[in-house]
């Protein structure tokens, strides 16, 4: 492990309590934000800072910790059931898995961890306490927020619970600084949370650029690697599959866009890759039924979650990449199909807007109108000529997100949250302070 840069931490906690970077996204609750645990763990540790990811242990066979990469270690902290517990049931166990990072810092000496950083509102409520008992700084990316989400429901969806609501804003209060993807998360934490803008800093997520890149004869290759005829057009979808990601929205367009145009009926054919998540637990197979009754069941492919290497290969084999979520944060999926060579249509919301350049690398559709949606699918499969051009302006669009720019950013806050003077006194709100007394007598 290369020699930690001057100003940075020696050893981070990093905390993921609902979600493992050991698991493959695109299922469960895995997705962008494991990608993102990921690969800025690692990066931190080629830099020279030792990270250690505490994440909840979910399968009784799990040891008790696994090296992700030299000098990140995933710790499991058995907090709750292993199984069966869903991420609405997770603030009842918040208690033991805090207890459980506690013991794991009192095994060390004082000062062992010399900065806390926690992903998504469950962990920063844990992170919030051990921060506090550590007397080190804490460092948050929310990565969704429940008041925007809630703000752009998917018809029938469930709004996400005060108790998360409450729960982000102990957080945006507690720590001593808040990473957003974009500028727009940024105004919305402090417009809807009240964050203090000087403790907010924008640092977008990468993409990793040696996975994800253009190759020659890209999309004939990658088709003969999966099985795909080499005259066909394909429409990818990527992601968990339940409301939030709209994958349903993507199967009324491409049925809108046959009906409409039947020449495209012979050559159509759309992938679906993810596997149920959150409310789309409630109805598994919905999508499948909604195919049919739909009358193209004959073209959708519902692939299943797959990993890093062959995800590459389905962005290359794609002519474009489908986005229609309700909302994103930033959009992965997108800046990976664009890095791959592969032209996006996105909806035109949170995060996405940065991700994708409307006209230049894909195209930004306003609202969720199945009709919409497929005009912009038609727009983008009968111009092949632009569509390429859209190729090579989404290659380098791509190329100016990368992890390693994001890992730079993220030990340059660390640095500055780390000198004395910069920290403030940690307000620990409700939330955090039932926490405390719980772990208090653990």
């Amino acid at each position: 492990m290369a020699q930690a840069r001057d100003g940075a931490p020696r050893r981070v906690a990093m905390v993921s309590v609902h979600t493992s970077p050991l698991e493959e996204p695109g299922t469960g609750d895995a997705g962008g934000m494991n990608v993102y645990v990921v690969q800025t763990a690692t990066r931190l540790a080629r830099s020279g800072v030792e990270v250690d990811v505490f994440t909840r242990a979910t399968d009784r066979g799990l040891p008790p910790e696994v090296e992700l990469a030299p000098g990140v270690t995933v710790k499991h902290v058995v907090a709750g059931p292993y199984a069966g517990l869903t991420k609405d049931d997770l603030p009842g166990q918040l208690c033991a898995f805090s207890a459980g990072l506690l013991r794991e810092e009192a095994r060390h000496e004082a000062g062992y961890y010399d900065l806390v950083h926690t992903h998504y509102w469950l962990s920063g409520q844990a992170g919030a306490l051990a921060a506090e008992r550590w007397n080190v700084p804490l460092v948050h990316s929310m990565h969704t927020l429940a008041k925007v989400k809630n703000a752009a429901l998917a018809a029938g969806d469930r709004p996400e619970p005060a108790l998360r609501v409450h729960g982000e804003e102990s957080v945006v209060h507690t720590a001593d600084a808040l990473i957003a993807n974009t500028r727009a998360e940024a105004r919305d934490l402090v417009r809807l949370y009240a964050a203090e803008p000087a403790h907010v800093d924008v640092i977008p997520p990468g993409v990793d650029l040696q996975r994800f890149h253009p190759e020659p004869d890209g999309r004939n290759a990658a088709r003969r690697a999966l099985g795909l005829p080499a005259a066909c057009d394909v429409v990818l979808f990527v992601g968990r599959l339940q409301p939030l990601k709209a994958p349903d929205v993507l199967l009324r367009a491409a049925a809108d866009l046959v009906e409409r145009h039947p020449h495209r009926r012979e050559r159509l054919v759309v992938a679906v890759l993810g596997g149920p998540s959150g409310t789309g637990l409630d109805r598994p197979d919905d999508l499948q039924k909604l195919a049919g009754e739909l009358g193209i069941g004959d073209l959708v492919r519902f692939v299943g979650p797959v990993g890093q290497a062959s995800l590459a290969d389905w962005y290359r084999a794609a002519d474009l990449v489908a986005v229609p979520s309700h909302n994103e944060s930033f959009g992965l999926v997108a800046l990976e199909a664009q890095a791959c060579g592969t032209p996006v249509v996105a909806a035109r919301v949170g995060g996405l807007r940065t991700a994708v350049q409307d006209g230049l690398t894909g195209l930004l559709v306003d609202g969720h109108q199945p009709r919409d949606w497929a005009r912009a699918l038609e727009a983008m499969l009968a111009t092949p000529r632009a569509r390429d051009r859209m190729a090579s302006a989404a290659v380098a669009h791509a190329q100016g997100f990368s992890w390693d720019a994001t890992v730079a950013a993220t030990l340059d806050l660390y640095g500055r949250v780390q000198r004395p003077r910069l920290l403030r006194p940690r307000a620990v709100r409700p939330l955090a302070a039932a926490l405390t007394a719980g772990a208090s007598g653990a």
